[in-house]
């Protein structure tokens, strides 16, 4: 047990401050305190020195950076909100934990920055992020904001939006480089999560679904499952899950569909969930949701959450399902890879 110097309470985490009840207390505790209560200051002391944040925009190495990111996030949209939707996790305080955060964000864009000129224009959209913490410290991170979702509530198509990027970060030689295995940096968790049943009947879902067996969202998804996807796109039922599933793998028919983490979790008066980060990684070379083939290589990072249950004896199935990755990095890699800026 550790304890707060200041009020000499006995934390229930090692290592963590004894403000925090738990970690999902911590995770969404200090993401309030960084982003809405301007504690920026106070990333120098929850995230690591050397800190490593891959979003599939771009990976960031190092605290000032992260630090100077989100001042110019907060600039451009200063009366953000993160509400904390749910925190699936795994691991011990002593040993290290790593949380799947999901998050409504809700912001106005007031000021010009990284989206261009300010257009006034409310916003809402979701984020999912794995986050590895120890000793009160993040040190290790994977972050998804629904670009899509952003973009396009601001005027944009995310393909035009990619294009417009290039540019404005002076064009296909000097611009950021969406996240690849090759731009990856090696950060301390090397974990793969638990070995809750719930955490692998998603992850065995969606890689039947990857694996071409889309037969598997009748059989394993409820007939009025909620659905969130990318471009803030709510659905209800099998065809939905269909649609979204079939258009992204279609379009990367061969590429290499990858399980990165998996986590399940039953919780007091909670349903049971599963949080799964997952990568696809190959050619765009199919008809699907990224208009014609084009044979550029694309890496995409995704991570999705779901809850499963039952409203009576039937076994239970998934109920409710939130998938998220980055549309903008996508048509980036397509561009750059293509020249078409």
């Amino acid at each position: 047990m550790t304890t707060d110097a200041t009020s000499g309470n006995a934390s229930p985490m090692t290592g963590f401050d004894a403000k925090f009840a738990d970690f999902p207390d911590y995770i969404i505790g200090i993401t309030k305190e960084i982003w809405e209560d301007r504690g920026i200051a106070t990333l120098h002391r929850y995230y690591a020195p050397d800190i490593v944040v891959r979003s599939p925009g771009s990976v960031v190495v190092g605290n000032e950076t992260v630090i100077g990111a989100t001042m110019a996030t907060l600039a451009e949209f200063p009366d953000r909100q993160l509400l904390g939707e749910d925190v699936i996790w795994s691991g011990t305080p002593e040993e290290g934990m790593l949380s799947s955060h999901r998050i409504i964000s809700t912001a106005t864009h007031l000021g010009d920055g990284v989206y261009g000129k300010a257009t006034g224009k409310p916003l809402q959209y979701r984020i999912l992020a794995d986050c590895h913490a120890r000793n009160n410290v993040i040190d290790d991170e994977w972050l998804i904001r629904d670009q899509g979702a952003i973009v396009r509530q601001m005027g944009w198509d995310p393909a035009d939006y990619a294009r417009d990027l290039i540019a404005r970060e002076g064009g296909p030689d000097a611009c950021v480089k969406p996240l690849s295995p090759e731009v990856d940096q090696p950060g301390p968790y090397t974990g793969r999560g638990n070995d809750n049943p719930w955490g692998a009947t998603l992850a065995d879902l969606i890689s039947r679904i990857m694996g071409a067996d889309m037969a598997a969202i009748e059989g394993e998804y409820d007939r009025a499952a909620h659905l969130e996807y990318p471009g803030a796109v709510t659905g209800h039922g099998w065809a939905p899950a269909d649609r979204f599933w079939m258009g992204l793998r279609a379009a990367f028919p061969s590429a290499t569909f990858t399980v990165e983490h998996v986590i399940g979790r039953e919780d007091p008066h909670m349903p049971p969930r599963a949080a799964v980060r997952w990568s696809l990684h190959g050619r765009h070379d199919g008809w699907g949701a990224f208009g014609r083939p084009t044979g550029a290589e694309v890496y995409v990072l995704g991570i999705t959450h779901a809850e499963f249950g039952t409203l009576g004896a039937a076994r239970p199935r998934l109920r409710r399902e939130y998938t998220l990755f980055d549309e903008t990095s996508v048509w980036k890699q397509i561009l750059l890879k293509t020249g078409a800026v």
